[in-house]
Formats: C-alpha cells, structure tokens, sequence
C-alpha cells in the first residue's frame, strides 16, 4: 500500500490530511508551527507530526508527499521531493512562474516521477459532466464564458485574490475550451493591503472571438460560485453553491420578429451528477497515478497553461488593464492539450 506525507496543515491541508487518512495511507504530517500541530494531535492521534521537512523526505517508507505550503515555497519543496525520488502533489498554484513550472515537469520526466498540481474543479462531477456536454456539442459552439468565485475573506498576505481564487476557474475555462487565449486583461483594486488586490475582473480572448471572464473577490457580503457557459443554442449554469442541482441546462430562446428580439424565459433543466466528493476523487486519481505511472490528468503541462493566463493577468492588472499577448511558441512541449 502506498505511503502518503502531508507537508503543511494550515486550512487546506487539513483538508488533504483527512482524505488520505480516510484512505488509510497517510503515514506522517509535517508543519513547521508547533502550534498547529499541537491542534491537529486531538483529531488525528494515530498520524505521526513533525516539523521537520527533511525528516519526511529522507524517509524511505514514503512513495509520495502532498505539499500544502505557502505558494511561495511550493518550488523548493517539491524539486527536493523529486529530488528524493518521491512522487508529489502539489496544492494550486503550482508554482509562481512558468519556467519553473518547466522546470519541476522536466525533472519530474527525468526522474520518472508523478507530478500533479491541486486544480481540484477539474475532478468535479458536474465539470466533468459539463466538459462532456460542451465536447458532444450539446450546446452547440461555446461563444461565452464567465465565472464568479467571491466571498468575504479569506483575506491572504501573500497573494492576491487573482491568485488566490482563480486558478481553479482558469483551469476549467482552458479544459472547456481546449486552448489558451490569445490576449488577457485583467483590472483590479487594493482596498485593505497596498498593492494587493482584493478585487479583480479578467477577460480572455480566444480564437474565433469566444471570450471569457473571471470576477474573483474577497470583500463580498456573501458566498459565489458560478460558471456559466453560453452556447449557440444552449446555456449551462454551475453554481457550487448549491446543495442541489449544481448543473443546469438553459435552452437559449432568442428570435428575431419584425426587427425585435423577443426573449422566451428558460426553463432550467436539472443535469444528474455524481455525489462524490472532488477532492476524494482528486486523491484517488494521484494514488491511482502512483499506482500505474500514468500522466496525471492535471499534470505540470496543465499548471503550465494556468499559471501562462495568471502571469498574463497579473501584468495587466500592474498595468492598469492593459491587454496583454500570450507567447504561445514557447514551450510547445509543456503547452500540449
């Protein structure tokens, strides 16, 4: 049986620590605040902890090391993993930069090594369901997509909200659409920390005009996750908020009549998913990856596109929307799709 370490056990990584333990192969947890892991004593007490990174990754019992760090130190930790022969998880964003990003896959290949990155929307039944649907053409060609992930808090430090919230719905729009986008822009404001966003909208350009748009913020009075996806002919609707019907189908009503466009009221078309729990199914699927060697599905090559739209976004947004023009020759190995 496979031999999982949790390094980082703040917010998320509990969450990670559950669903190994749940799976019976997590076999230690590291996190450098005592503190934290004096908490963490009273809910697993059959989990070895420890502070000490080095300990994890020199010991040989362990196949493969979930890093829940800050993002910053997501690189050093995961090249000396892959360095130490383990396979590794690693919590979006990857990495901060797309050469290092290059880096991490390109050690990973040479080490024969697994190397997968947290886009845990990706392993949603109602996105892989979604995906399905969009590539059936059930809605015919996708002409528009836009997502909302807002809330009040969490309020990071060391990030911000466009790096924060977005990568899982960035994610999602590139496993939708199949492609990168051309051109990005990306607006914002910093209301509580200087020159940290808490608020930013971006848009992506893609081939044949499709556009979409991203609105993540941490000062909002309540709770929303959506994504909308609007065909030629049909509408999809995934709000995460829900505890029912997360996907929904919208038929899109719209004729022309004597010069005016008269709107017929859709009627919303519950779609059947699977109850699963994505991040369950996100763990399976690294273990499962362990298991066979196979690729993951959210592998370096799909951090790499991620973090390209993030990077983007980002100058745009110190640019005061400026658009900004993906280099997309680059790196044709890791940009495969």
């Amino acid at each position: 049986m496979m031999k999982i370490a949790v390094i980082g056990a703040g917010y998320w990584g509990e969450n990670l620590i559950r669903v190994f333990r749940q799976m019976l192969v997590l076999h230690r947890v590291c996190d450098i605040h005592a503190a934290r892991l004096e908490q963490l004593t009273a809910k697993f007490p059959d989990i070895p902890l420890g502070t000490s990174v080095e300990t994890v990754l020199h010991d040989r019992e362990i196949d493969g090391v979930v890093i829940a760090t800050p993002a910053e130190t997501h690189y050093a930790i995961a090249r000396t993993a892959l360095e130490a022969g383990k396979d590794v998880f690693v919590e979006k964003p990857l990495v901060l930069r797309c050469e290092d990003a290059e880096k991490l896959t390109a050690l990973a290949d040479d080490r024969k090594r697994i190397l997968m990155v947290g886009h845990l929307l990706e392993f949603h039944p109602a996105i892989t369901r979604l995906k399905e649907l969009v590539d059936s053409g059930e809605l015919g060609r996708v002409e528009y997509i836009y997502s909302n992930r807002l809330n009040l808090g969490k309020v990071r430090r060391e990030e911000n909200a466009l790096w924060s919230f977005a990568p899982h719905d960035i994610s999602v729009i590139l496993l939708l659409l199949n492609q990168l986008p051309i051109q990005v822009t990306a607006t914002g404001g910093a209301y509580l920390q200087p020159n940290i966003a808490d608020v930013t909208v971006s848009t992506m350009l893609f081939d044949r005009g499709v556009r979409a748009h991203l609105f993540v913020s941490w000062l909002h009075p309540h709770k929303e996750q959506k994504l909308v996806v609007v065909g030629e002919r049909r509408m999809a609707v995934f709000d995460d908020v829900r505890k029912t019907e997360k996907l929904q189908l919208f038929d899109k009503k719209i004729d022309l009549v004597n010069g005016q466009f008269v709107v017929e009221r859709p009627t919303p078309e519950p779609v059947t998913i699977s109850t699963n729990e994505p991040l369950l199914l996100e763990c399976q699927h690294f273990l499962e990856c362990m298991e066979t060697r196979r690729r993951p599905k959210t592998d370096g090559a799909d951090a790499w596109r991620v973090l390209k739209v993030l990077e983007a976004s980002q100058r745009s947004l110190n640019m005061n929307g400026e658009p900004v023009q993906l280099e997309l020759h680059r790196s044709l190995e890791v940009v495969r799709v």
